[in-house]
């Protein structure tokens, strides 16, 4: 694959920042006072379920976890009070090794999009106070699910599926990319890809395995 004609979609926590064990924690601090019987399944859940919006996560845990699902309203709060402890956080983490420099490179003749399950104003508010927001084409989060967000700009910007690649950390990432035509590189993360993934520890890596990708002619 030439990695300078192509469409890049990116996950964004765990796959350009090292934010994964900063949401990880607000759940903790969040749901701990519950107990290990409630804590233990929701971590379990979050971790099998990485880019999933964190309003369907905490929607979970009152409903199938502690047995009292919450109105509208109440959703809200919770999810402002993990916003509120994580969003400071998040400015602060380092960049994925080799992220940054794949972004750069790629940003002049590639289009690059973030799609991820964070909600879409406070990505692109991080994006922005970080001044990384400048190289991507567009930023869309939470709460439209990846598959339509991928379908959404494959129509728009006029892509050939079979010549774009989405670059995540989970398995909703990968089901994304497959549902939608999409190849798919694996980035680190603490779930086991499937097989037919290829899995690399860092972005370091990641121009070469661009170019192992076998795209459509």
């Amino acid at each position: 694959m030439d990695p300078e004609k192509s469409a890049y979609f990116f996950d964004f926590d765990g796959v350009l920042l090292d934010s994964v064990g900063v949401k990880t924690d607000a759940f903790v601090d969040l749901f701990e006072p519950y107990g290990p019987e409630v804590l233990e399944p929701l971590l379990e859940h979050h971790r099998l379920n990485g880019g999933i919006s964190r309003v369907d996560k905490i929607a979970y845990a009152h409903a199938e976890l502690i047995g009292k699902p919450l109105t509208a309203d109440e959703l809200k709060v919770w999810g402002k009070r993990y916003a509120d402890m994580v969003v400071g956080k998040v400015l602060r983490v380092p960049w994925i090794p080799g992220a940054r420099e794949f972004v750069e490179d790629m940003s002049g003749t590639s289009l690059l999009f973030v799609i991820s399950g964070t909600p879409e104003t406070e990505l692109k508010q991080v994006m922005a106070e970080r001044g990384m927001d400048h190289w991507f084409t567009e930023i869309l989060g939470s709460p439209t699910r990846k598959p339509a967000h991928i379908r959404y700009l494959l129509d728009k910007y006029r892509l050939d599926p079979g010549q774009c690649i989405f670059i995540g950390d989970a398995l909703t990432d990968y089901h994304a990319a497959r549902e939608t035509g999409l190849h798919f590189i694996g980035v680190q993360g603490d779930v086991q890809l499937p097989d037919d993934a290829e899995v690399l520890p860092d972005c370091t890596g990641l121009k070469a395995a661009v170019s192992r990708t076998q795209v459509n002619p």
